[in-house]
């Protein structure tokens, strides 16, 4: 019987620490890191789906966000008319409705765009990806019915028959399980026919043409894939957080996302969860220590976590998850 690889082993330890520390901070009335946990999940579901098109693809989008945000709308809009619109339909407060939603429209918008950008390469597809997402930013602005620029609440989250999303452990655990289908489905892509395409394609994209794969099909359905999964993190942190905003799609969030993807290890399947990890951890725990060391220096957190992805770009070829790997393989 073959030795777990170390890579295997720090996946199911992450994994595992997901399930296990989460739970016990509800149990023990520790609230805070169920609630830190959550947002955690919800933005690894999203850097997880960025890896698709971004590690694996080779895909670099900057306006990977704009899915968060659709996703996050379409339950905030739908809530918004089932409480307070002009009609009421039943299916407006049901989860299936508007996660369906969520999905459907990330799915279509991503489609649409993805349709456009994949027609450029390299710093042109940064730059469309990022004014697209810029475009959706300023068209949720603009709708001042749903709050405009100071966003909307949600007064009435996702309603499941046996599910409710006001219990934060249960919230917790969906987007746990809906993080664990999305590792699996994009190691499943990553390891698939499809997924070696998209590496070749990543690689040379004009030799993997040439024998006959019309890789612009292949990175477009990846495309939409990615933008999918990412609506559904969108609805689920709409959820979380009973609050939404145009704040939500800015370009720096995607900027955010693409951190967590490079800090934790482009193209692995647990990377971009290990760059969340991080990401959220240190984004709450950084300030408190630094005012600590220095009252008021909390504000200034964003340069000491700069000079951190700066030398994991340098020094942790693969990221922090290919450090690790290695780390172990060496043993």
């Amino acid at each position: 019987m073959s030795k777990p690889s170390s890579s295997a082993i720090i996946t199911a330890i992450i994994l595992l620490a997901l399930a296990i520390i989460p739970v016990t901070a509800s149990l023990t009335g520790q609230g805070f890191y169920l609630d830190l946990a959550t947002r955690l999940v919800c933005l690894a579901i999203a850097a997880v789906s960025l890896n698709l098109i971004l590690g694996i693809g080779g895909m670099a989008s900057f306006g990977h966000a704009v899915f968060i945000g659709i996703g996050a709308y379409a339950v905030g809009i739908a809530s918004y008319h089932a409480t307070y619109g002009d009609f009421d339909l039943v299916a407006t407060y049901s989860g299936l409705f508007q996660i369906t939603l969520a999905v459907v429209l990330s799915a279509l918008f991503a489609l649409i765009t993805g349709a456009i950008s994949l027609r450029t390469k390299g710093v042109h597809f940064i730059m469309i990806t990022m004014a697209f997402g810029q475009m959706m930013y300023y068209f949720f602005v603009s709708l001042d019915t749903y709050g405009g620029d100071d966003g909307l609440t949600i007064d009435v989250r996702s309603q499941f028959p046996l599910i409710s999303f006001d219990n934060p452990l249960q919230l917790y655990l969906v987007s746990y399980v809906v993080l664990l289908i999305s590792i699996f489905t994009v190691w499943k892509l990553a390891n698939s026919r499809f997924g070696m395409v998209l590496k070749g394609a990543k690689a040379n994209e004009d030799r993997m043409r040439a024998i006959g794969y019309n890789t612009y099909i292949y990175r477009l359905v990846a495309y939409v894939i990615a933008g999918a999964m990412c609506g559904l993190s969108g609805a689920l942190l709409g959820n979380f957080t009973t609050f939404i905003s145009p704040a939500m799609i800015d370009w720096t969030r995607s900027g955010e996302l693409m951190f967590m993807v490079i800090l934790g290890g482009a193209g692995t399947i647990i990377g971009p969860v290990i760059g969340a990890v991080i990401f959220v951890v240190v984004e709450h725990f950084l300030p408190i220590i630094m005012n600590l060391i220095k009252p008021g220096s909390g504000l200034y957190w964003h340069l000491p976590f700069g000079i951190i992805l700066i030398l994991a770009v340098l020094f942790a070829r693969g990221g922090l998850m290919g450090l690790m790997s290695r780390g172990g393989d060496d043993e």
